[in-house]
């Protein structure tokens, strides 16, 4: 097998291959692993019952996939990378301004499946803690190495077999004894039930700088619908499930979230060896998708300022420097990993939204899908080099959205005087969609209609 020859440039249509349905296999696969049982855990543990927990992760999984898998059906149209497709709106280093946050995201995500990953293997591995640490970031520069295809070919495998081993999971789950109140409607709080639901929609909204990486392949007479409702259906059924099964382990198994491999694990008894592998092959896997969009995000930062042929050589080297980086911030030790993960995410939120706002709205709204390629690649093209109107609407979101922040690091005082209601994540849905789209119809910001080429 060889290693992927693109990076970020467009994909001609005589190497587009592949059907739609393999996108349900990336995203359901993608979903199952440990990392969303741990995301399952942060209702429970913020005082929810199942029941409330169990409906505020389906209602954010429903509504935030929506927005996932709306990017997922730009790929086989426009056959480049998402995060590059931003050109079109941010200007060409304008762009450089979401990436730098999108950036980050992926190196919180990579330290998240890897310290989780090492934690459920140091119980049966004979190196030390920092070895396991070592071990995953080496499997993960490897796989991801070789890019594309055969991450396609792992996540239908790790589909298949997730299917298998986290159903048994499951049914031991639902054996476990769960005191009756936990399934029934009562002691609701709004505050929570909404902190809970945004957080679903935020682990949805988190593949969305790089899913159309993973559709840009196909072929670019794929139907729309097709490219959605597969990545919908993949994403949906696999976040849900784990976060709802993480819920359920949170409340049967005392300190699941100490150990959530671990005890994973521990359900199954006796051939534990075997879990343990596949536990730290879904975390590998996972962690592919994050050095593939950290390569593609850095790439497409240096684009603009050094034209760079992107070589297999030379995404080697990139992808080396990236895994040394990602697998340094591991070693940073985490006290409290649910606290910061209960942080990351919300973290994320109030970056992603904003930008997925933005990106959504002069897709499907102001160009219907049409835009020149070639000037995304090129600093004096159509698109310019910043787009003030797409930054300044970014940046004003985030401001707005500070005082309506609730995490354990910061309250806004619109968040206290609603009883910690956060709402961030509304006001950084509607205002930078409302502001971008209404600027940029009255041609301030020039938002040129032209075909695809």
């Amino acid at each position: 097998m060889q290693v992927e020859k693109r990076s970020i440039d467009f994909i001609p249509e005589t190497e587009r291959h592949g059907r739609p349905a393999s996108l349900f296999y990336i995203w359901f696969g993608a979903n199952m692993n440990i990392t969303t049982i741990a995301s399952g855990v942060l209702p429970v543990v913020m005082g929810l019952n199942l029941f409330w927990s169990a409906l505020a992760i389906l209602i954010g999984s429903l509504v935030g996939a929506i927005f996932m898998a709306s990017h997922s059906a730009q790929g086989p149209k426009l056959g480049i990378p998402q995060m590059i497709q931003s050109r079109a709106q941010f200007g060409v280093l304008g762009a450089v301004l979401p990436l730098l946050f999108v950036m980050l995201i992926y190196l919180g995500f990579f330290v998240s499946n890897t310290l989780l990953a090492a934690q459920a293997l140091a119980s049966v591995s004979p190196l030390p803690a920092s070895g396991n640490v070592y071990l995953i970031g080496a499997l993960c520069f490897v796989v991801a190495l070789y890019g594309y295809r055969l991450i396609h070919r792992l996540q239908k495998l790790l589909s298949i077999l997730s299917l298998l081993v986290f159903a048994a999971a499951t049914l031991f789950a639902l054996q476990l004894s769960i005191p009756a109140e936990q399934w029934l409607p009562t002691g609701f709080s709004l505050s929570k039930f909404l902190v809970a639901v945004s957080i679903a929609v935020t682990w949805q909204l988190s593949y969305a700088p790089y899913v159309a990486d993973y559709s840009r392949y196909l072929p670019s007479n794929t139907p729309t619908a097709r490219v959605f409702w597969y990545s919908y259906a993949g994403t949906v059924s696999g976040g849900a499930w784990m976060m709802i099964l993480g819920a359920i382990l949170s409340v049967g198994i005392g300190d699941f979230s100490s150990n959530v491999g671990g005890h994973v694990a521990g359900l199954f008894g006796g051939g534990t060896m075997v879990l343990f592998a596949f536990i730290v092959y879904g975390q590998v896997s996972i962690n592919v998708f994050n050095l593939y969009g950290a390569f593609m995000s850095t790439i497409t930062v240096i684009e603009p300022f050094a034209r760079l042929k992107v070589t297999p050589r030379v995404r080697g080297v990139f992808m080396l420097v990236i895994s040394l980086v990602a697998t340094a911030l591991c070693t940073i030790s985490q006290d409290d990993f649910i606290n910061f993960f209960l942080n990351f995410i919300f973290f994320m939120s109030y970056f992603l939204i904003p930008w997925t706002a933005i990106n959504l709205v002069d897709y499907y709204g102001l160009r219907k899908g049409q835009y020149r390629i070639d000037d995304i690649f090129d600093l004096n093209g159509m698109y310019g080099r910043i787009n003030w109107i797409a930054c300044g609407s970014f940046a004003l979101a985030i401001a707005l959205e500070v005082p309506f922040m609730n995490t354990t690091l910061y309250v806004g005082p619109v968040a206290t005087a609603l009883d910690g209601v956060d709402l961030a994540w509304l006001v950084g849905l509607v205002v930078p969609a409302l502001s971008y789209y209404g600027l940029m119809k009255r041609g301030l910001g020039a938002p040129a209609v032209s075909r695809v080429s």
